[in-house]
């Protein structure tokens, strides 16, 4: 089992929280870095003076994987054109921190608009 911390259409209400299922959610946090739009899903780039809103989970390596293939990481190619996955720290609400994977933007942001709020799902455009 492992951790990881999910910023955008994963999370609870977004529109592919189903692919969030068997997974364990632990708590909703923050992490430091700035949060794009890049189309109708986030980019997420690690860092910085700003917060990112979402959520920590934990789960099965099989699973990480499953979402490896989702964010485009294919095993044993690398990274993809636009997501690497990386580890941070998480700040949870609880006032607890913890280490989890996230997958990070490695692609283009020149036509990118950074989200202000750090809350993808104050701008997700048709959240379930």
């Amino acid at each position: 089992m492992t951790k990881l911390f999910i910023y955008g259409t994963l999370r609870r209400g977004g529109s592919n929280h189903f692919r969030m299922d068997g997974g364990e959610f632990l708590g909703s946090g923050a992490i430091e870095g700035r949060i794009y739009k890049i189309d109708w899903y986030p980019a997420l780039v690690c860092g910085g003076e700003s917060a990112v809103k979402g959520e920590l989970y934990r789960v099965s390596e099989a699973h990480l994987q499953a979402l490896d293939v989702f964010e485009g990481i294919v095993p044993g190619e690398g990274e993809s054109r636009e997501y690497r996955r990386v580890k941070v720290e998480v700040n949870l609400d609880s006032g607890e921190k913890e280490n989890a994977w996230v997958w990070e933007w490695i692609g283009d942001l020149s036509s990118a608009v950074a989200l202000d709020t750090g809350d993808w799902l104050a701008y997700e455009p048709n959240p379930s």
